[in-house]
């Protein structure tokens, strides 16, 4: 009997730390946007130059992820098609991803379909 009541209140006092309720009775409009009807246009990230605004300049297409484009709108499965011998990195959707840049590498990012969308260094 005491270790039922013991689940049972740290079932409830768990349930308590989520005060929107479950993740299917949260409101569209809460923190977290609605997800898009349709995919990202595909796109090869563009140098970024120094600015007023205080932005630094990321390194030119050090990897040659132009020589890639290929792929762009095409489904992941195609990346391996092209035969890279240097590194390189697949996100998915919403993916995570750790913070270690590397120049050489390329960097594949793929939308809700799991479509390429962009491709750029890092």
């Amino acid at each position: 009997m005491l270790k039922r009541f013991f689940v049972m209140g740290s079932m409830l006092a768990l349930a308590a730390c989520d005060p929107a309720g479950p993740m299917s009775e949260t409101p569209t409009g809460g923190a977290y946007p609605a997800p898009q009807p349709g995919a990202p246009a595909p796109y090869v990230t563009s140098p970024v130059s120094v600015t007023k605004g205080g932005l630094q300049e990321r390194e030119p297409d050090t990897c040659g992820a132009v020589n890639y484009t290929s792929v762009l709108g095409q489904p992941a499965a195609q990346i391996q098609t092209l035969g890279i011998a240097k590194p390189y990195r697949i996100v998915e959707w919403r993916g995570v991803e750790d913070q270690v840049y590397n120049p050489q590498r390329v960097v594949f990012r793929l939308d809700s379909r799991g479509n390429v969308y962009n491709i750029d260094c890092g």
